[in-house]
């Protein structure tokens, strides 16, 4: 039963991040616009939530500037691939390597360190009374993070949206036939607009819980791939902000399993691969089944 809970708690910190930058890739690619830049949109977060609870002694006020940052990050890839008509892809990587340099940059003006930044505060964790005391799945409502359920809300929300309104049938019209769209009178580009700006959110979001909830410091390039892994967990959610979320437990479960390898006689460079493996193999297995977007990365 310890056991069991102990490896729910594990799986449960590996899905947050990875999720909400699947959630994040979705709702940008819906709309048509590869967005590569994820982690540099989370790392850009993780370092805004850490620096906004220092300054502030809020991390709260984190969250927020997190929050604020990634949207802007996804303006500014917004802004040069829409207007400027940049490639989506290189833009992506671009992100990925200027918020690398600049967080190191700031991460040594602030607090005078080339690894880490000091301890800050962390964002308060919540216990559901009764639903706590279930067994075993009693641990998904005791001192779990906000960001837990901040995933699962977005997750549920992004659905109803896309799926079940009429702005989601226009956006989907978009990142299908964005000019049969056009003709229609829309204003393509201010969806497309707004699903990078809200996807950059949703990965400051992510970011700043490796800093003021899984962790209360930030570490240089502390994301480490995460938001590349939740790429691969929206396209094998095929595009669907709940096939993503199911997608990122997967993917979390794949990653919990490392820490119990470790008690056998496996090489940790094999231990390390693993969740890479598994992303390997679901990819492969999901292109054949998923449908991307007809104008995905097409102006």
């Amino acid at each position: 039963m310890v056991i069991i809970e102990d490896f729910l708690i594990i799986v449960l910190q590996v899905f947050v991040p990875i999720a909400l930058a699947a959630l994040a890739g979705t709702i940008s690619e819906r709309g048509g616009m590869i967005n590569l830049g994820l982690e540099g949109m989370m790392l850009m977060g993780a370092f805004a939530g850490a620096a906004g609870s220092y300054f502030f002694n809020n991390p709260f006020v984190g969250l927020l500037l997190a929050m604020f940052v990634g949207a802007m990050m996804g303006l500014l890839h917004a802004f040069f691939c829409i207007k400027l008509k940049a490639h989506q892809s290189v833009m992506g990587v671009g992100i990925n390597l200027f918020a690398s340099g600049l967080t190191a940059v700031l991460l040594k003006m602030i607090w005078n360190n080339e690894g880490m930044s000091v301890s800050v505060k962390v964002l308060p964790s919540v216990t559901i009374p009764i639903l706590n005391k279930i067994p075993i799945i009693g641990v998904l409502f005791d001192n779990q993070s906000i960001h837990l359920y901040l995933t699962i809300i977005i997750g549920i929300v992004a659905f109803i949206i896309i799926y079940k309104t009429k702005i989601g049938l226009r956006y989907r019209g978009i990142g299908d036939f964005p000019k049969s769209v056009e003709t229609a009178g829309i204003n393509v580009a201010k969806y497309k607009y707004w699903s990078v700006i809200i996807s950059g959110m949703i990965a400051g979001i992510a970011g700043s819980y490796l800093s003021i909830s899984l962790n209360d410091i930030f570490v240089k390039d502390m994301v480490a791939g995460r938001g590349f892994m939740g790429m691969a967990a929206n396209i094998f959610g095929g595009w669907n902000p709940i096939g993503s979320l199911i997608a990122s437990l997967i993917f979390s479960i794949a990653q919990a399993f490392r820490f119990y390898l470790t008690d056998f006689k496996i090489p940790n460079q094999f231990i390390e691969m693993l969740p890479y493996i598994v992303t390997l193999i679901v990819l492969v297995g999901a292109k054949s089944k998923s449908r991307s977007p007809e104008a995905l990365g097409k102006e």
